[in-house]
């Protein structure tokens, strides 16, 4: 039943194929088909097994290669007459053209000259793919070895990467290269024995002989011990001698050779829009005045006497608001989940297959690493996806925020949208995974939202959690363009945060060592969310009492993450639909 609502959701506003989609349809073709051979990450997640031995070849001459790719896709999808294709049709032409566009826009800047930033890099990358590798035979096994045997040429493609960012100058600010060297040093002081590229090896099938499966994990141990912890070595050796003293000394990604048009170009990539940062920052300064106003009312409805920030001190100190433990944090979590689950048809006309998982942010990183995150899953790997809860520093956590953290990482957050978009039929691969920031973060903080009308948020608290989330988005706005086009100081970016929110100091500065070192990213949560709550309300105005939530919501999602005017475009579309179906 679900995959036929997906069919006719595909077609419900759609004209017919016509014969002029032959041609398209073979550049789209041809270029999942490439785009595919060229991603292993992406293949493997597709059901690959061949590519869940390699790593991507992220070399100077891949990269001339791939640029040749592109130019060609381009050339052939610009010699199409664009007149009389279906509404698919031109949909997977336009998404073809932006992706064509902003991939070799990237190449074009070079960006793998900084291939790290505080939070992740390819040096934890393969880290990320153990949560979430079975191993269910020899083969998934020897599959495995193999990505790990292929690490070190991954490691040493990366370092002349960034080693030729030194040279040009492109490079990471000292702040972010020394949280980078602590985790490098983590990374090479670690026990062989626990590393966390084992954890695979820990879900082969017991039907396997013991001493099968003993002896795979001993050949994993082999490789780390032997290859792998001396690339991690000579990755901390580059940092530490090479690396550090060429960092630059300004945050702003404005500083950099050609900075001004690289943050134009960020700006415009992780939005989809063509904003200007200043009119990015003028948005985050009217969003913080407005969510301001909303939070003193919502102070006022628990009874507290003192201003706004005495509200946020209290909050950070009383002890209600915080788990015991590890476990009761990740329970709690669970819960959230639950209640939100039960809530879901009635906002959702079709629901994923994929399940969710709620799972602790591994303990080898949740130092630096944000309060909560989702891992996208495999429906056909068999892997579930994964909402990543930091159960680290519990006083840093508050549950207070732990609603709208679940809605947007969780349900109907992340995983209703990338779980709904993997199991799309008739949407080529590269439209499915996607990564169209705005959409994909704007729908999680949208999620936020939505919360509200669901029931989720109970008490006043949880409401304020919400808003301190929302602001903490807005204060994004004003702080990335005040870094990195502006030239602002950390402590003029960390004002938004302490005077307007309830964050823990701990998440701000976890959260504004990310934004110094992942320019234009930290944009995309509001101008997304202020794009389809602004979608929706045009719907409601235009549809009256006709609007169904339901179908608003299958609209949106069941095409795949989009740029945001091709969201726009789709969406109008279903207005016209919904008033002639009526």
């Amino acid at each position: 039943m679900r995959r036929l609502l997906l069919v006719l959701a595909l077609l419900m506003f759609a004209r017919p194929a016509l014969a002029d989609d032959a041609a398209l349809n073979k550049v789209v073709a041809d270029y999942d088909h490439w785009w595919l051979a060229d991603d292993p990450f992406a293949a493997g997640r597709e059901g690959d097994q061949a590519a869940l031995e390699r790593l991507p070849d992220v070399s100077p001459a891949a990269d001339a290669t791939r640029k040749r790719m592109l130019e060609a896709f381009q050339a052939r999808l610009n010699a199409i007459d664009a007149k009389g294709l279906s509404d698919k049709a031109e949909l997977n032409r336009e998404f073809l053209a932006w992706t064509l566009d902003n991939r070799l826009k990237s190449l074009g800047f070079d960006e793998a000259r900084m291939p790290f930033n505080s939070d992740s890099g390819f040096d934890e990358e393969l880290d990320y793919f153990a949560d979430t590798t079975d191993l269910n035979n020899e083969a998934d096994a020897q599959a495995w070895l193999s990505r790990m045997r292929a690490l070190p040429t991954y490691f040493a493609q990366n370092i002349d990467n960034a080693r030729r960012g030194v040279q040009d100058r492109f490079t990471q600010p000292r702040m972010t290269v020394e949280a980078v060297i602590a985790r490098a040093k983590a990374e090479v002081a670690r026990p062989v024995d626990s590393d966390p590229l084992l954890k695979p090896f820990d879900t082969l099938p017991t039907s396997m002989p013991a001493a099968r499966r003993a002896a795979l994990r001993a050949e994993g141990v082999a490789i780390i011990r032997d290859r792998i912890r001396p690339a991690q070595a000579a990755f901390l050796t580059f940092l530490e001698t090479e690396y550090l003293p060429a960092a630059r000394p300004q945050l702003a990604a404005r500083s950099l050779p050609n900075g001004e048009a690289y943050y134009r170009w960020l700006v415009a990539e992780h939005t989809t829009t063509d904003l200007t940062p200043d009119q990015i920052h003028a948005i985050g300064v009217a969003e913080v005045k407005r969510i301001r106003a909303e939070m003193e009312a919502v102070m006022r409805e628990t009874g507290f006497k003192g201003d706004l920030p005495a509200f946020i001190a209290m909050l950070r100190k009383d002890p209600r608001f915080y788990a015991t433990s590890r476990e009761d944090l990740l329970e709690k979590a669970a819960l959230i989940v639950s209640r939100i689950e039960d809530k879901l048809p009635r906002y959702f006309g079709t629901l994923p297959r994929l399940p969710l998982a709620v799972r602790p942010v591994p303990r080898e990183i949740e130092d630096t690493y944000t309060t909560g995150r989702y891992f996208e899953g495999s429906p056909k790997l068999g892997i579930a996806g994964g909402y990543m809860v930091n159960t680290s520093h519990l006083d840093q956590r508050p549950l207070y925020e732990l609603p709208a953290l679940t809605l947007h990482e969780g349900v109907p957050g992340h995983h209703i949208q990338i779980a709904l978009a993997q199991e799309l039929h008739g949407v080529p691969a590269f439209r499915r995974h996607a990564d169209a920031t705005a959409f994909t973060e704007g729908w999680g903080l949208y999620s936020e939202r939505l919360g509200e009308e669901m029931g989720i948020y109970r008490t006043p608290y949880e409401r304020f959690g919400r808003l301190s989330y929302d602001m903490w988005r807005a204060c994004r706005l004003v702080a990335d363009t005040g870094i990195h086009w502006m030239g602002w100081s950390l402590d003029q970016a960390r004002e938004c945060f302490t005077d307007n929110t309830a964050l823990s100091p701990l998440n701000i500065k976890v959260e504004l060592a990310r934004y110094v070192s992942w320019p234009g990213q930290a944009l995309a949560y509001k101008i997304g969310e202020l794009k389809i709550v602004e979608l929706r309300k045009k719907a409601e105005a235009e549809l009256g009492p006709r609007f169904d939530i339901r179908r608003f919501h299958d609209a949106v999602l069941l095409a795949g993450p989009l740029p945001l005017d091709l969201l726009e475009k789709r969406i109008d579309a279903w207005i016209a639909a919904e008033k002639a179906r009526s």
